[in-house]
């Protein structure tokens, strides 16, 4: 096919790439449907209540949240919206700098959180860490960290 010549990818680069995203999508896809069906919570709520569960004093500056979901911050401000509006998120101001704002896990979000984390967990074994060995899993971790350019672990 020229458009694979033209653009310098083989045939199996390009099959390989495909699956990635196939993979990633099957995947999100699956946790979104078990954490909606069974906790009412969309997989982004759930990622943006893991992160503030994870910091310092469950609260983290609204552009620092955004970049660790993958979020624009107009998009997380839509749904810090409705997180806050669920009484699973507040919002409080910053000290040091008047226009900056914290997204802060409330009570209910902890606890919402540790009930929907199971589902999360079981998804994530029978959707992608099951289908792989030990090693794959080692592979795998050793060829993603190539691709994660934030430097997160």
């Amino acid at each position: 096919m020229t458009l694979l010549r033209d653009e310098g990818l083989t045939a199996e680069e390009l099959a390989v790439w495909r699956m990635m995203q196939r993979a990633q999508v099957r995947i999100t896809r699956h946790l979104e449907a078990e954490l909606h069906v069974a906790h009412d919570l969309p997989l982004a709520s759930y990622e943006v209540l893991v992160q503030l569960a994870e910091a310092p004093e469950r609260r983290l500056r609204m552009n620092d949240l955004a970049g660790r979901v993958l979020l624009s911050r107009s998009g997380l401000t839509r749904l810090i919206d409705r997180l806050q509006r669920d009484g699973l998120v507040s919002r409080e101001a910053c000290a040091d700098d008047a226009r900056g704002l914290f997204a802060v896990l409330t009570d209910a979000g902890a606890e919402r959180l540790a009930e929907a984390t199971p589902t999360y967990l079981r998804g994530v074994r029978t959707q992608f860490l099951d289908l792989l060995g030990a090693e794959e899993i080692t592979r795998v971790r050793a060829m993603v960290a190539k691709l994660d350019l934030s430097g997160s672990p």
